[in-house]
């Protein structure tokens, strides 16, 4: 049964704002030089970003909790697209890291929606397809906003990226209201629609009660970590391409190419499993996407394996991070209004964490591959969280089967 076009949409603003979400990834040199600030302090604009996500996806989520799905869309999108206007003409730094933060507030309350909105508007069994739908235009973003936002960048200033996209939010805009019914009663889809609607009239405390549930708050974390090595790596990615391996400017909106077509299709076969086969998807992918990290510090000096690493990492990454997010909105099955703002959160928390940690690495004697060491040990830790609560409950099952 093929997914409703209203989803589709809603991937078109997404890959508007996510094009925003990663493009800084080739422009924080460029940033630098013109604001007088080092490249370390430029990427804090990253965390300055997901910061914003984080405290903005529960909250506005809360506060939009009983508007029309598309009114909220709509005013969102609106003032991520001020945000980036303000942003293209400031000359000054903090006030740019405020109007990256305006901007994903907007942004966080837009996936929030979006997510619940999105898990209404096919069966309860089919979440995973939704969230990968979704999630592909932040995908698709990094395959062709992305490089062109850095292309755009090098031949015109990092200033023309910052208009593009708010040039790219009027069609999303468009997109939103011709393909988001204003009311339950106009959905084709009427039933799910009117489960998101008598979701937004329950009580707000019980949807905060469920992150009380250990299953949803390990989710969450395992959530935080695998995305936290991506954007603590996919960050800094420029500077390796340039400095490292050596490559000419350019270079670097191939590398970011590369890392889009491997998340997309990472993303588009996870969510073909994500729904039936977490676990499978976890345990295939996890592993080598630790070992993946490592390579890239090791051989970030060839640049044919770097590319061919950059890759699969993104592949690797997304596959196995939007699983994780997806089990977020199972465990979170019983806040209708609010599982939207917990994925969000937990993706953020991670997009908080990876820059910051990779940044730190920067002046060690790591250098530029630091990033990368930072990246595998997150997912390590991502990993023996797992396993030090898979093998205990394992040794459980076969101590009761054997008593039994």
């Amino acid at each position: 049964m093929p997914l409703p076009l209203p989803l589709y949409l809603l991937a078109v603003a997404v890959f508007a704002m996510g094009t925003s979400e990663f493009m800084l990834a080739g422009l924080l040199p460029d940033i630098a030089a013109d604001l007088g600030v080092t490249v370390g302090t430029a990427g804090t604009l990253t965390s300055a970003f997901a910061l914003g996500m984080v405290v903005g996806a529960p909250l506005m989520a809360a506060l939009a909790r009983t508007w029309p799905p598309r009114s909220s869309l709509l005013a969102f999108l609106l003032v991520f697209l001020a945000a980036h206007v303000a942003g293209a003409v400031t000359t000054s730094f903090p006030v740019l890291f405020a109007t990256r933060v305006l901007a994903a507030v907007a942004n966080a309350g837009f996936l929030a929606v979006a997510l619940t909105t999105a898990a209404t508007l096919v069966p309860s069994d089919r979440k995973g397809r939704a969230l990968a739908v979704l999630l592909s235009g932040t995908t698709v973003a990094t395959v062709v906003g992305v490089p062109g936002g850095s292309v755009l960048g090098t031949l015109l200033g990092w200033r023309a990226t910052f208009w593009a996209v708010a040039v790219l939010c009027l069609p999303a805009a468009v997109g939103v209201l011709r393909g988001i019914p204003a009311r339950a009663s106009a959905a084709p889809a009427r039933s799910s629609v009117v489960a998101t609607e008598a979701g937004r009239g329950t009580a707000l405390l019980p949807e905060l009660a469920q992150l009380r549930r250990p299953r949803l708050l390990l989710a969450m974390l395992l959530g935080a970590l695998v995305n936290a090595a991506t954007f603590g790596s996919f960050t800094f990615l420029a500077p390796v391409v340039t400095d490292t391996a050596g490559l000419d400017e350019l270079w670097v909106s191939v590398a970011l190419v590369l890392f889009g077509l491997g998340s997309f299709v990472g993303i588009t076969a996870a969510g073909r499993l994500a729904d039936r086969r977490p676990g499978l998807v976890v345990a295939a992918g996890g592993p080598p996407l630790l070992v993946g990290w490592i390579a890239m510090a090791v051989f970030a000096e060839h640049p044919a394996v770097l590319l061919a690493l950059t890759f699969a990492q993104g592949a690797l990454s997304f596959a196995v991070g939007a699983t994780l997010i997806t089990r977020v909105l199972y465990e979170a099955a019983d806040a209708p209004t609010m599982a939207g703002s917990y994925a969000t959160a937990a993706l953020n928390v991670g997009a908080v964490v990876g820059p910051l940690t990779a940044g730190a690495t920067l002046d060690t004697t790591l250098g530029d591959v630091g990033p990368m060491t930072a990246s595998a040990a997150l997912v390590a830790l991502a990993l023996l969280v797992l396993l030090a609560l898979v093998v205990p409950a394992r040794r459980g099952t076969v101590t009761t089967t054997a008593t039994g």
